[in-house]
């Protein structure tokens, strides 16, 4: 009885143990999957963030060291430590062959046929008589490109043996050589620099003369390359990917999240009062500033810097390497004269358009920053139409003093008679309507800038500085990459029409992150082009993701749309907050538009005080303010059945969670059209209080799950034509 006792507290103690024991994953390879030393950044081997993305019950020791190949890593007995180590249930990623071509080195080549070959194999059988499991990986690319810019491969037959030794030994093979050799040939040759160690001179203590390094990773491409190793394990039948971490949106994991390439800057300061710069509100600094830009770029680029002080420009452009530094205490205050900003072309709510230049801009710069404690401020009292209905009575007569002129209805303030010209005019500035800089200077007031305009740029920043009173939209990245948006302020008039916070357009790999919007119109919105235009350019707003930021007025706290005719996918938002907003979550289109707006993930969002709606997917959008159209006591437009053509757009695969709002007129309003349901929406963890719960028109597969309505109106929620409608 006494042994049957022991015999079962031991067993007990066995599978308690077990239970507790982690998962261990084994990297054994070079260099590009090694760990560095803090002394080695930028430079960063895969493994160093593969190992982040499993969760806590795994256990990722990075054997890999630099320079060492099939041969050598056992010769030196790093295998054997490893090995010494493995038992039933580990895996080991063997990853090598970089540095087994060495044909120069005996210590280290071993020829891909014969000797890489059957090293390679009893790696294999030697992790699998240990009870563990072997997985191969085909080795990394290296970035290289001939003079007419076509890929060179440089791994010979390498990668070809870890495949048919996969094949041969029935081992899981994860091809990164294949996938890439695939990255690396759609960045191109300048746009692949980024995933590799391309810095100039000055910015990083162990490259301090410089470095260009096609083989080791930068933090980026490292990341980039962990996430392709952990999606093809994901993709895989092996027990270790059910270990993968999910982030905190349920329907994805850790490593599917956007990642976006950083920015770096040299050390070297050009202050703008070296150039002639004067702190006073008599004097034009544009040159100065302009200068300074010109002269940090032809230098390799560093730090342009904008000191604490009062200083009054026109337009300027921001080039290649320039990080511009607003000190704290600095105002850039932007010039109120229409004349000091030459018309240029550009593209306005998604088609192209004459419009004034920027009051800053850059056009097709790579790694470029603004930083800093600052305030830029574009003027935007001097360019905005005001409606009499937003200004109180004293606020409306000491506008009208001001100069500029009203309406026939006297209902609306215009900067010029121009301006007041163009609002009557059909698609003012427009190319395709006939535009050109010469006949559009009449109407100068009338096409206002965006404050910042950033076109066609890569690897951007924007930190810590306050941007406020834009003419027109504050911040307009267009056709950009790499976009890193952190801690900064938005500010415009709450009666600022057109005075958008943020505005993405056709931009791919995006962060937005603890932020504050407080504007005119939408607060963080994503376009993508509009109607038959923005399909033709057909690049969509993807892979963004928008965190810990609040918007305290506007149209809309995240908005999508209206302007989406590109598209937009794989979009994050998560912890957000939006107090006082017209609406809060924002999709918007119409007939015409066409796109397709897809696979967006939104979590944990807070509301307070709504005017309208606090969810709302509507495909009728009318071009006014929310609160003043249907869903909130407005005008109801004609609903019919039309064929489904390029202009159809569509709204589907919207995932929304643990989404809390006190105080709206409408809960939740879905309005698709009859030919193009609104499908395939998903929330979940509604707590709102609201006028009316829901409103629901031409919809398919809606399901609500945890959700609680509380109307504090009247009106009670309504379904039309809704197919799938799950309720629980």
């Amino acid at each position: 009885m006494r042994l049957r006792f022991a015999l079962i507290i031991s067993t007990f103690l066995l599978f308690s143990f077990s239970a507790t024991e982690p998962l261990r994953v084994f990297l054994i390879g070079d260099s590009t999957m090694a760990d560095k030393i803090p002394a080695d950044f930028p430079e960063t081997g895969w493994g160093m963030p593969f190992a982040k993305l499993f969760n806590e019950a795994v256990e990722v020791q990075n054997h890999a060291y630099n320079g060492r190949s099939t041969k050598s890593f056992r010769r030196e007995g790093r295998w054997a430590k490893v090995q010494s180590q493995l038992k039933k249930g580990d895996y080991v990623f063997i990853q090598f062959g970089h540095n087994d071509a060495k044909a120069s080195d005996t210590s280290r080549f071993a020829p891909a046929q014969t000797d890489f070959r059957a090293n390679l194999i009893r790696y294999v059988k030697e992790t699998r008589a240990a009870g563990a499991t072997p997985i191969l990986l085909t080795p990394t690319q290296r970035r290289k490109f001939d003079s007419t810019g076509v890929f060179v491969d440089q791994h010979a037959d390498y990668p070809n043996v870890v495949r048919e030794v996969a094949a041969q030994e029935k081992v899981m093979l994860i091809d990164v050589e294949k996938a890439s050799k695939a990255i690396i040939q759609q960045e191109g040759p300048e746009g692949a620099k980024k995933l590799f160690l391309h810095y100039p001179v000055g910015i990083f203590k162990k490259f301090m003369k410089g470095v260009a390094d096609d083989t080791h990773f930068s933090p980026y491409g490292a990341t980039r390359m962990a996430n392709l190793v952990a999606d093809a394990l994901n993709n895989s039948t092996e027990h270790l990917k059910s270990f993968l971490k999910k982030s905190d949106f349920t329907q994805k994991y850790a490593f599917e999240l956007p990642n976006v390439a950083g920015t770096a800057f040299k050390k070297d300061t050009f202050n703008i009062v070296q150039y002639g710069a004067k702190s006073s509100i008599g004097l034009l600094n544009t040159s100065a500033i302009q200068q300074a830009i010109q002269v940090a770029n032809e230098q390799g680029g560093g730090v342009v810097l904008i000191p604490a002080g009062f200083w009054i420009s026109g337009p300027v452009r921001i080039l290649s390497h320039v990080n511009l530094h607003l000190a704290q205490g600095a105002v850039l205050q932007f010039s109120n004269n229409p004349k000091d900003y030459p018309l240029i072309r550009t593209n306005w709510e998604g088609v192209d358009a004459i419009r004034a230049q920027s009051p800053i801009s850059a056009l097709g710069a790579r790694n470029i920053a603004i930083t800093g404690q600052g305030i830029i401020d574009g003027a935007g009292e001097a360019w905005r139409p005001v409606k009499k209905g937003k200004l109180t009575a004293g606020e409306w007569e000491k506008l009208v003093r001001s100069g500029g002129v009203l309406d026939p209805k006297k209902e609306t303030w215009y900067p010029s008679a121009g301006a007041l010209k163009a609002s009557t005019l059909d698609q003012p500035g427009v190319v395709a309507a006939g535009f050109t800089e010469l006949n559009t200077e009449e109407i100068k007031e009338f096409v206002r800038p965006n404050m910042i305009s950033l076109r066609e740029c890569e690897q951007v920043l924007l930190e810590g500085v306050t941007f406020q009173n834009s003419p027109a939209w504050n911040i307009h990245p267009l056709l950009c990459k790499h976009l890193t948006v952190e801690n900064i302020t938005v500010k415009n008039p709450w009666f600022a029409q057109n005075g958008d916070g943020i505005d993405i357009e056709s931009c791919e790999f995006v962060s937005v992150r603890n932020s504050r919007f407080d504007v005119g119109d939408d607060g963080i919105c994503i376009k993508s082009g509009k109607d038959a235009e923005g399909r033709k350019r057909g690049r969509p707003s993807a892979h963004i993701l928008i965190e810990n930021c609040v918007v305290f007025h506007g149209h809309g706290g995240v908005v999508v749309g209206s302007e989406m005719s590109g598209g937009v996918h794989d979009l994050f938002v998560r912890n957000c907050q939006f107090l006082g907003t017209d609406v809060g979550l924002r999709f918007k289109t119409a007939r015409g538009r066409g796109g397709i707006v897809e696979n967006i993930f939104i979590r944990d969002i807070s509301m307070k005080n709504i005017a309208g709606e606090a969810i709302l997917y509507d495909m009728y959008y009318q071009g006014k303010d929310p609160v003043a159209t249907f869903g909130n006591g407005g005008e109801t437009p004609k609903i019919e059945l039309l064929p489904v053509n390029e202009g159809t757009p569509q709204f589907k695969n919207i995932f929304v969670d643990n989404v809390v709002a006190k105080g709206a007129e409408t809960g939740l309003l879905i309005r698709g059209l009859p030919e193009m349901p609104i499908h395939h929406i998903q929330l979940s963890n509604l707590d709102i209080e609201s006028m009316q719960g829901y409103r629901v028109i031409e919809a398919k597969d809606i399901t609500i799950n945890q959700a609680k309505f509380t109307e504090t109106g009247t009106k009670k929620s309504e379904l039309y034509h809704v197919k799938n409608w799950k309720l629980n």
